[in-house]
C-alpha cells in the first residue's frame, strides 16, 4: 500500500465505526507553552481530556503533522544515522474522549492490523503495562493473540502521563518481528530488547487514571482512549522495506537531492547516505515549519529550525556544494505533499524566500567562522590543542560544523578538545530547555483550568455594551485563591455568567469598565480569557462587598471600544492589502489591536518604501470610503477554512468558528469585536514600518480619531519647522537641504582643524608617553571627548611610520576607546589584536581587529589612564623579550 491509501484506510477504517474525521492541527500548537511543535496526535485533544474543552463528538480520527526536534522529544541527532528517526512524521490515531474504552480499541486495532492491513499474525507480539490483567485477558481470550507473544513491560515503556500530575494510565504497544536476521540472537529476545529486531509501530494508550499531587492514582469517571500509529513505520512494514527512507514517503524527495547532486542513491559512502537521509528528512521538516510562518531565528521554535535548516547544509558539505539548494528540495516537499496538506502551497513563497534567504546566511557566516577560527588557532598555535570551549562558540555563533574544525586545526598541526565542546554543548542544550518555560508556564493558569470545567461566561459583547442582571459565579483574591466575597479597596478577579467585557485574544486588548451591585461599585481595570469560554474580569472593589451569588450590572465605555472596534477591522484591511500588494507569501505573525493604535507584524523579507506605504494607505482607506458591510458569520472551521477564510498559526479555533467577511475580499476567523461598516473606521494611517527579525516586518497604524490627532501633529510639526528655517512650504525642502549642507561643511572644517590641533599635541592629554625601546617608537597617549573616528586616523598615519606602535585612548562622555597601529614590520612581535584584547577588560569592554590595527571600547572611562599604564608596561616587556640578546667574545 502506497502512504496515500494507508492514511485514507485507517480514516475510513474508524469513520466506519463512528468516528469523526478531524484535520491536523498545526505543528505550532495552540496555547499551549509546554510544547516548542505538535508532536503527538492528542496534543489538539488535550483540553478535551482534561475536561475543559467540549466538543460536539465522542470519538475522533486523525492524521497529524507531528514534529520531534526540541525540548523534552528531540530525535535531531539521531536522524540520518538511523533508519527511523525523523524530525518531522506524520501520526495516525483514533480516540476516545469517555466513550468506548480498552476492548474496543484493542480489537479494532487487531481488525485493522490483520484484517485490513492483512499483517502476517505470526510476526505480530504486543506489549502491555505489567499489572494490567484486563488488557492481557482482552489480546489474549478475546483476541486470541498467543500468550507467549504479550510481554509485560514496566512503567518506562508501557505506562503514559500528559505530565506530573494530569491524566495518564497503561498503554498497549504492537510491534512487528522484523526477523532473527535483525536481532541480537539471544533466545531471550522479545518486544523491549533494544537490539531492533521488533518494530513498535501502534501505540494504544488508555486514558484510566488521574494523577493527583500526592503522586496517587485516582480513577478517572470516564476512561479514554489516545492512539498512535507512525505512518512512516507502518508504510514499511506494508512496503516491505523496513526502512522508513525506502518508502514511498521518502523516495521521490530522495531523488531530486541524488539528481541535483549527481549521485544515486544510496551511494555505498556511508557518509553521503547519512548526508541524504538528513537532507531528505530535513527538507520535510523545513517546507512544513516555514509554510506555518515559523522563520528562523534565535530563539524557540525559529532556533529549532535554524538548526534543522543549517545541519542539513552542514551535512551537505560532504557534496562540496557552497550555495544554497535545500530551498529546492523543501519546495519539491511541498509540491509532493501539498494534496494532502493544501497549507503548503499557500507558504510556497515564505517556504522559497526564508529558505534560500537562511542558506546564504549561513554560507556568509561560515566564512566568517572559518576567519574566527584562524585567529582562535593562532592564540592557541603554542598550546598545540584547540579548547573545546573555543570550538563550541564558533559552532554556536557561526554555525561552524565541528568536523570542519577539525580539519583546519589538524592542517594548522593542532588537535581539537572535543570532550570541551559536548560539555560546552550539554550545558547549552540544558540552558535552551531552562529558558522554555515548559509545565512552569502554565502554572498560573492551573486555577482557571478547573474553574472552567465548572463555569462558562456567555459573551453578549458584539452587540452590547451594557448588561443587567449577570451573577458572579466566582471570585479569587490576590493570590488566586477562591474566596466568597472582597471587601473595598481589594483588587481580585471575578468570573460572571454573563458579560460584555471582551478577554483579551487574537491581540485585541481586555476591556475596562464598571460592576454596579445595591452594595458594591467595582472597577474592571482588565480582562483576559481562558480556555475559550471563561472570562476573567480583573477588578479593584471601589466602594461596598462584592459577593458570590450577586447580581450586577455593567457597562463598558462606549469611546474605547468603539476605537478598539475601528483599529481592528483596521487590522483586517491592512492584511488585506498587504496581501494583495506584496504577495501571498504574507502570513499574520502577531498584532497588537488597542484603543489607541494598531501593530500588525507579517512575514516578508525586504523593508517597505515610502512609496509601498502611500500605496498600502490609499487602498486602505479607499476600502473604507466605500463603506462596506463588516459581517459576521458563524461556521465549522473546515467549512471556513474551505471557503478560504484566514486562520492564524497558534491560534486554537473551535469546530465552529466566527468569520468576519469584509466585501468580498477579506474573510478571517476571528473572536474579536469590529465595527459593523468600514466607513465607520475613518481615516487611517501608517506610521511606522520596521523589520522585528529576520523575514519579519512590523507595520504601525492609526485609525479614527488618534489618525485625525497624529496628522495635526504632523501638521503643527511643519509649521514650526518653517518658522525655525524662515521658508514657506513649497521651498522648505530645499531650505533644510542648503543648511545641511552648510551644517556638513562646517563640520569637515571642525574636524580638520581638531586633528591639526591632535597632531601639534596642544590638546591637554590625560596620559602622555614617547618613547624608543630596543629601536621601536612606542606612542602612547589619551585624551578626553576625542571621537574614536579620529584615534583612528591618528593611529592609522602613525603605523605607517617605521618601526611605530602607537596606543590611543579617549573618554568620551561615559565610554573608553582604545585604538593601537602597528608597523607592519612589528605585528610577528606585537599583534595589535593581541595587545587590545588584553587592555580591553581593564576599561570594561572587549574589542578586536587585526595584527597592525585594532581597537576597543568599554563602560569604564575611570579606568582609562589605567589602561594607558599597562599598554605601555606590555609593549615594554613585549619588545624587550623579542629584542635580539647583547654577548660579547
Amino acid at each position: 500500500m502506497n502512504s496515500r491509501d494507508i492514511r485514507e484506510t485507517f480514516l475510513q477504517f474508524f469513520e466506519a465505526r463512528g468516528h469523526q474525521r478531524v484535520p491536523s492541527s498545526p505543528l505550532v500548537p495552540a496555547r499551549d507553552p509546554t510544547l516548542l511543535f505538535t508532536n503527538a496526535g492528542m496534543n489538539q485533544f488535550k483540553d478535551v481530556f482534561l475536561g475543559v474543552e467540549r466538543r460536539p463528538y465522542k470519538r475522533a480520527t486523525t492524521v497529524q503533522k507531528c514534529m520531534r526536534a526540541g525540548g523534552k522529544h528531540n530525535d535531531l541527532d539521531n536522524v540520518g544515522f538511523t533508519p527511523r528517526h525523523h524530525t518531522f512524521f506524520e501520526m495516525l490515531g483514533n480516540f476516545s474522549f469517555g466513550d468506548y474504552f480498552k476492548r474496543e480499541a484493542i480489537s479494532w486495532a487487531w481488525e485493522l492490523v490483520t484484517d485490513v492491513f492483512r499483517l502476517p499474525t505470526d510476526r505480530l507480539w504486543v506489549t502491555i503495562y505489567e499489572t494490567d490483567d484486563e488488557a492481557f485477558d482482552i489480546w489474549h481470550w478475546e483476541v486470541g493473540v498467543p500468550a507467549d507473544r504479550i510481554v509485560r513491560l514496566g512503567k518506562a515503556d508501557n505506562f503514559w502521563a500528559m505530565g506530573e500530575t494530569g491524566p495518564c494510565g497503561p498503554c498497549s504497544e504492537i510491534h512487528y518481528d522484523l526477523g532473527p536476521e535483525a536481532g541480537c540472537g539471544r533466545p531471550t529476545c522479545a518486544p523491549g530488547c533494544d537490539c531492533g529486531r521488533f518494530l513498535e509501530f501502534w501505540n494504544l494508550v488508555f486514558m484510566q487514571y488521574n494523577c493527583n499531587e500526592r503522586g496517587e492514582l485516582e480513577p478517572l469517571p470516564n476512561p479514554s482512549i489516545d492512539t498512535g500509529m507512525g505512518l512512516e513505520r507502518i508504510a514499511s512494514i506494508l512496503q516491505g522495506t523496513f526502512d522508513n527512507f525506502h518508502t514511498d514517503l521518502f523516495k521521490p524527495i530522495l531523488g531530486v537531492i541524488a539528481d541535483e547532486l549527481r549521485v544515486d542513491y544510496p551511494t555505498g559512502d556511508r557518509a553521503k547516505d547519512i548526508a541524504l537521509r538528513v537532507m531528505a528528512d530535513h527538507a520535510r521538516a523545513i517546507a512544513f515549519v516555514l509554510s506555518e510562518g515559523v522563520l528562523p531565528s534565535n530563539e524557540g521554535r525559529g532556533y529549532v529550525l535554524r538548526k534543522i535548516i543549517r545541519r542539513a547544509l552542514r551535512f551537505g558539505q560532504v557534496f562540496d556544494r557552497h550555495e544554497p539548494y535545500m530551498y529546492k528540495f523543501a519546495l519539491f516537499v511541498v509540491d509532493f505533499m501539498k494534496d494532502v496538506y493544501p497549507e503548503l502551497e499557500m507558504g510556497k513563497d515564505i517556504v522559497r524566500n526564508a529558505c534560500y534567504a537562511e542558506e546564504e546566511r549561513f554560507f556568509r557566516v561560515i566564512e566568517t567562522g572559518l576567519e574566527r577560527l584562524r585567529e582562535v588557532l593562532d592564540r592557541h598555535r603554542a598550546d598545540g590543542v584547540l579548547p573545546g570551549e573555543e570550538v563550541f562558540r564558533l559552532y554556536d555563533t557561526y554555525g561552524l560544523p565541528v568536523d570542519l574544525a577539525e580539519e583546519v586545526a589538524r592542517e594548522a598541526g593542532l588537535r581539537v578538545d572535543l570532550n570541551g565542546f559536548e560539555r560546552e554543548l550539554r550545558e547549552q542544550q540544558e540552558r535552551a530547555r531552562r529558558a522554555w518555560k515548559g509545565e512552569e508556564a502554565l502554572e498560573g493558569i492551573a486555577v482557571y483550568r478547573e474553574l472552567s470545567q465548572r463555569y462558562e461566561t456567555r459573551f453578549h459583547g458584539y452587540r452590547h455594551l451594557r448588561w443587567e442582571d449577570a451573577r458572579v459565579l466566582a471570585l479569587l483574591n490576590g493570590q488566586k485563591q477562591s474566596v466568597r466575597e472582597l471587601r473595598e479597596g481589594e483588587r481580585g478577579e471575578v468570573i460572571l455568567d454573563e458579560t460584555v467585557f471582551y478577554g483579551e485574544s487574537g491581540g485585541q486588548v481586555g476591556d475596562i469598565g464598571v460592576l454596579h451591585t445595591p452594595h458594591a461599585q467595582v472597577q474592571v481595570v482588565d480582562t483576559k480569557i481562558y480556555f475559550h469560554r471563561l472570562i476573567v474580569h480583573h477588578v479593584v472593589v471601589r466602594e461596598g462587598v462584592l459577593r458570590v451569588g450577586d447580581s450586577v450590572s455593567m457597562e463598558v465605555p462606549y469611546a474605547r471600544r468603539w476605537a478598539t472596534m475601528r483599529h481592528h477591522t483596521g487590522t483586517h484591511l491592512i492584511h488585506w492589502a498587504l496581501r494583495e500588494y506584496l504577495g501571498y507569501h504574507v502570513k499574520q505573525a502577531g498584532s497588537l489591536v488597542a484603543p489607541d493604535r494598531l501593530r500588525f507584524d507579517f512575514t516578508h523579507f525586504s523593508a517597505l518604501s515610502p512609496s509601498d506605504i502611500e500605496e498600502l494607505e490609499r487602498m486602505v482607506n479607499r476600502k473604507v470610503w466605500d463603506d462596506y458591510e463588516v459581517e459576521e458569520k458563524f461556521m465549522p472551521l473546515e467549512e471556513a477554512l474551505r471557503r478560504g477564510a484566514l486562520a492564524f498559526f497558534g491560534e486554537k479555533y473551535p469546530d465552529i468558528v466566527r468569520v468576519i467577511q469584509i466585501g468580498d475580499f477579506s474573510k478571517e476567523l476571528c473572536g474579536g469585536t469590529h465595527v459593523y461598516h468600514t466607513g465607520w473606521i475613518g481615516p487611517f494611517v501608517i506610521v511606522r514600518e520596521s523589520s522585528i527579525g529576520a523575514g519579519l516586518r512590523r507595520v504601525e497604524a492609526l485609525a479614527g480619531e488618534p489618525a485625525v490627532q497624529y496628522l495635526q501633529t504632523q501638521r503643527e510639526l511643519v509649521q514650526k519647522a518653517l518658522q525655525v528655517v524662515k521658508s514657506s512650504e513649497h521651498e522648505l525642502i530645499d531650505r533644510l537641504q542648503e543648511l545641511l549642507e552648510r551644517n556638513r561643511s562646517l563640520q569637515k572644517e571642525l574636524d580638520r582643524l581638531r586633528r591639526k590641533q591632535l597632531e601639534g599635541e596642544t590638546v591637554a592629554t590625560l596620559f602622555h608617553a614617547d618613547e624608543t625601546v630596543h629601536g621601536v617608537h612606542v606612542i602612547v597617549r589619551g585624551y578626553t571627548d576625542v571621537p574614536v573616528e579620529d584615534l583612528r586616523v591618528l593611529a592609522d598615519r602613525a603605523r605607517t611610520r617605521e618601526n611605530t606602535v602607537a596606543v590611543l585612548g579617549s573618554r568620551v562622555q561615559d565610554r573608553a576607546f582604545l585604538v593601537v597601529g602597528v608597523h607592519k614590520a612589528l605585528t610577528d612581535r606585537l599583534p595589535a589584536h593581541e595587545l587590545v584584547r588584553s587592555l580591553a577588560p581593564l576599561v570594561g569592554g572587549g574589542g578586536g581587529g587585526r595584527p597592525d590595527f585594532a581597537q576597543a571600547g568599554g563602560a569604564r572611562p575611570d579606568r582609562l589612564e589605567e589602561a594607558l599604564r599597562e599598554a605601555l608596561t606590555l609593549v615594554r616587556q613585549r619588545i624587550s623579550a623579542s629584542a635580539p640578546s647583547q654577548s660579547g667574545s
